[in-house]
């Protein structure tokens, strides 16, 4: 399982190893970890044409320490000082002792004591700097570290765009420079990366969009921290899901490995109901049960169900109910099935359609599956707000519900009633943004929720699943839901036979 920390808890840690250290030692081992890293993307060091990007904190620091050591490997390596006057004095002296050079943003060089000299008008000098990124090989994000809030000052948001247009691969330092590390939450001009090399741990924003999406590739340098069992996030990996996964027994029947309801569809949406039998008749349970006005489609599609028009409280036992998809305005299954003392899985329609109040006097297990459109109608607040903080939307959702949340989206978190780490879910792929790959999520997610797994297992193993299945279908091209639900074999004994 891979997990994020935040800022103040990596911090304390630093400040802990850093007490048992020699000054300067960890720095010189994240320094180490970047110049590797670069020099595997790079393939060949010497004669390479390096530009670092240098702010005023540790960051900055971890970038000239790191391009000391590759101009030492032979690499032309130079260094675009935002604030030279506070650059890292210890990194600045190594980088020049290597034989690289630095720079103002202004174009006029600095030395060792970080000053300044006069070198040609500051138009000249500043359209040099920005030459020597569109001629670079390789550009070192080390503008702003961790503790960076809101999005880059003018001088650095335009270097950053000059290294996204240019043919240089760009590498960030522990995360990229704009984003905020703990939320993932971007709101203004941020590098985007090809790869952050990040120390220690993940940081929230690593795997969390819209920050994620300027991340690239993420390489972890273990820098020896220790940290605390409790994460901020964590990202199941497939020896985690395949611990999850039910497996039948030999004296297992049908009803001992859990029956799914499934009340969904309507007379307008039909497809919804056969879409979420799909994902449960894969999800691992040994029955399924279809209540809803959609019983003859599904039926058709899948003679393996066992279908009822009299209602979910009539319709027989069940370990599991997935309520809402497709269901239109018709509330009465809503109502029936949140008076049960079964989990229940909530998506689509039911979203709209299930009283809070009801949700949170429920002592059985509740999740909820919205996606960003459906999140914000239930908290209030534009769809926009949603996708911007996704973290902290999903939180709050579950506590206003003290239900858990499983957020749909390009990044799926789920969130635990009960507070926590936040799962984060590491598969899927753009083609699963199709009509009905939600449903299947649903009926899949209901399935493993009737075999016995918590409400935050069952969603966090149910979109792992899903995303996997929604890659295998893809495999590079467009995807109809069913597509995926008939994938999700393929997904499951992949994570089993790994």
């Amino acid at each position: 399982m891979r997990t994020a920390y935040n800022v103040e808890t990596v911090r304390a840690a630093e400040r802990e190893l850093m007490a048992r250290l020699p000054e300067g030692a960890l720095m010189q081992r994240a320094a180490a970890g970047l110049a590797a890293a670069c020099a595997d993307l790079l393939g060949r060091v010497y004669g390479r044409r390096v530009v670092l990007l240098v702010g005023s904190g540790d960051n900055g620091g971890d970038a000239l320490h790191a391009g000391a050591r590759l101009a030492r490997r032979g690499a032309g390596v130079a260094a675009v000082l935002l604030a030279p006057e506070r650059a890292h004095a210890a990194g600045l002296a190594a980088l020049l002792r290597a034989g690289g050079r630095a720079m103002g943003v202004d174009g006029r060089t600095v030395d060792g004591d970080r000053r300044a000299a006069a070198a040609g008008g500051p138009a000249t000098q500043a359209r040099s700097a920005e030459r020597l990124i569109e001629e670079a090989d390789l550009v070192l994000d080390g503008i702003v570290g961790i503790g960076g809030k809101g999005g880059l000052r003018p001088d650095a948001a335009r270097l950053a765009e000059v290294a996204e247009r240019s043919r240089a691969a760009v590498v960030a330092v522990d995360l990229p420079s704009g984003v905020d590390a703990d939320t993932g939450e971007v709101r203004g001009a941020a590098v985007r990366a090809d790869l952050t090399v990040t120390f220690g741990t993940h940081k929230p924003a690593l795997l969390i969009d819209p920050a994620r999406e300027h991340a690239g590739s993420v390489r972890l340098v273990d820098i020896g921290l220790s940290l605390p069992p409790q994460a901020e996030l964590e990202a199941l990996q497939h020896a985690d899901v395949r611990r999850l996964l039910p497996e039948p027994a030999g004296e297992s029947d049908k009803y001992r490995r859990g029956v799914v309801g499934i009340a969904a569809g309507s007379a307008r949406y039909p497809g919804a109901a056969v879409l979420a039998v799909y994902g449960a008749l894969r999800g691992g349970a040994g029955a399924v049960r279809y209540v809803g006005p959609a019983a003859d489609a599904v039926i058709a599609r899948f003679p393996e169900t066992l279908v009822s028009d009299r209602g979910p409280k009539r319709a027989g036992r069940v370990q599991a109910w997935v309520v809402g998809p497709g269901a239109g305005d018709e509330a009465s299954a809503v109502v029936e099935v949140l008076d049960s003392d079964v989990p229940v899985l909530i998506d689509a329609d039911g979203l709209r359609l299930a009283d809070r109040d009801a949700v949170r006097a429920r002592t059985a297990p509740t999740l909820m599956t919205p996606h960003a459109g459906e999140a914000a109608a239930l908290l209030g607040v534009p769809r926009e707000e949603v996708e911007g903080a996704r973290l902290a939307s999903a939180r709050e959702l579950a506590a206003r519900y003290e239900a858990t949340v499983l957020l749909k989206g390009s990044t799926t978190l789920i969130a635990d009633a009960g507070g926590g780490a936040v799962r984060v879910n590491p598969t899927g792929t753009p083609w699963l943004a199709t009509a009905g790959s939600g449903d299947v999520l649903s009926g899949l997610a209901g399935s493993l929720l009737a075999s016995g797994l918590s409400a935050l297992d069952a969603g966090s193993t149910a979109a792992y699943l899903h995303g996997l299945a929604g890659r295998f279908a893809a495999d590079g091209a467009p995807v109809g839901a069913h597509d995926v639900a008939e994938a999700v074999p393929s997904a499951w004994r992949d994570v089993t036979e790994a």
